[in-house]
């Protein structure tokens, strides 16, 4: 998941069946991210595979733009503000998300990377005075990460190993992912969403087309047409493609539906590591995200307050 995490306190738009069947579009897209991950990890290196979703996904976006003919920003510190972005929401976590993925199934790396609303949720009541953590939230937030802990399990702290390194690692994605709604609140509400994205990307691709070559071996052109194939998946579709996609649905929709999509992923990853790469994940893995849903669907409220109203309309009067 690759995006600026929603906050549920905006106010929540209902969505028409057109912004339904896109989010559920969104959620397979950026699902079957984790399947194209490990696809490439194959044959390229972690920090290949981001340098190349990165890059390509910029070259897109900035088509996108010159074909919209929308203004690019010269401010020196708006491109500083990019690079913040660019950092937080691509660099250091497609890096540690590829390298997870190394070591544990795709699917128990979409479920670690499901708690990426939870941090956003933390991260903004200490950031913004508006989003403060309330009953409702802080239950949210706490079974979100009992969820988390459920998943990754207890012998993975007593027996520290890669395996717990790659959990964590996923874990720290969906922090720099809370880090960087944060950051993209109070820097860049001002700034055309596309342009941003365009922005952020080239920026992270200046930072790990070098980092590639520096740390790995140089790309080839000798890589399967399977690798080929899922490289350009990761870029256009699940970065480029996606971020569009995900800006519409925001303005059609509501950030607040968005946080659906959390919810969504996990199982098209979970689905399709089952049926294409033949994974299998722990009991604790599934129950891990029963408690991680619970409490996005506490935290989202719409749910409980139906079911509130249900209640109400239930008492004789």
């Amino acid at each position: 998941m690759t995006h600026p995490v929603p906050t549920p306190t905006t106010a929540q738009i209902t969505a028409s069946p057109r912004a339904w069947a896109e989010l559920m579009l969104l959620a397979l897209i950026w699902g079957g991210s984790f399947l194209c991950n490990a696809v490439v990890l194959r044959e390229v290196g972690f920090a290949t595979v981001v340098a190349f979703r990165v890059s390509g996904a910029a070259l897109v976006l900035w088509a996108y733009v010159l074909l919209r003919g929308l203004r690019v920003p010269m401010d020196l510190r708006m491109w500083g503000a990019f690079a913040v972005m660019g950092l937080l929401n691509n660099a250091l976590p497609f890096t540690l998300i590829t390298f997870g993925q190394q070591h544990i199934p795709s699917g128990l790396s979409a479920i670690l990377n499901s708690t990426t609303a939870v941090f956003g949720i933390l991260i903004a009541a200490m950031v913004f005075a508006d989003e403060r953590l309330t009953a409702r939230k802080l239950i949210g937030v706490s079974l979100g990460f009992c969820g988390a802990a459920t998943a990754i399990g207890v012998k993975a702290i007593h027996a520290f190993d890669i395996t717990s390194v790659a959990q964590l690692a996923l874990i720290g994605a969906a922090i720099c992912y809370g880090l960087s709604g944060a950051w993209a609140r109070a820097r860049l509400t001002n700034v055309s969403p596309q342009i941003a994205t365009a922005g952020m990307l080239t920026c992270s691709s200046a930072m790990m087309i070098p980092y590639a070559l520096w740390t790995e071996d140089l790309p080839r052109l000798t890589y399967s047409a399977a690798t080929w194939g899922a490289i350009a998946y990761l870029a256009v579709l699940a970065t480029a493609g996606a971020y569009l996609l995900y800006y519409r649905i925001a303005a059609s929709a509501g950030v607040g539906n968005l946080l659906l999509v959390t919810l969504l992923v996990a199982p098209v990853a979970i689905a399709l590591g089952a049926l294409v790469l033949g994974e299998s994940l722990a009991p604790k893995a599934y129950a891990g995200f029963a408690l991680l849903a619970a409490g996005l669907v506490i935290i989202d409220g719409r749910i409980p307050r139906r079911l509130r109203a249900w209640r109400h309309k239930a008492v004789p009067k």
